[in-house]
């Protein structure tokens, strides 16, 4: 029931910006935390950033300053601002929800590229 879907990704630059949206449905949006993911070809998947209920957000330590992650819970929609691309930022891009640290609940969506040229 519950469903993911990206967009926004794309080809760009080094040095450029892109913006993920993920909208939510078939969830009681305001309950969960929402992540995004990535993989990049060969390596595991891996946490970029997340934001709870209240707005709080962590981010792993190459993508911040660069990266920021919002909510709109009017909307049921999460965002990952990208500023300063770099080739290693280039992956498949997965928005992922939970009602809590251990996955309870969780969903994933499909997954989106970015590819960043050098």
């Amino acid at each position: 029931q519950a469903q993911l879907v990206e967009s926004g990704g794309g080809l760009v630059q080094a040095g450029g910006s892109l913006r993920l949206s993920c909208e939510a449905s078939g969830i009681f949006f305001n309950l969960y935390v929402m992540g995004w993911y990535r993989q990049a070809p060969g390596k595991q998947r891996e946490l970029v950033a997340t934001i709870s209920r209240g707005n709080t957000t962590n981010y792993r330590d190459s993508v911040k300053g660069r990266f920021t992650i919002s909510r709109d819970n009017a909307k049921n929609m999460v965002y990952l601002q990208m500023n300063s691309l770099e080739p290693e930022d280039t992956a498949v891009y997965y928005c992922h929800a939970a009602l809590n640290q251990d996955g309870l609940g969780s969903s994933w969506g499909q997954g989106i590229q970015v590819t960043v040229s050098s």
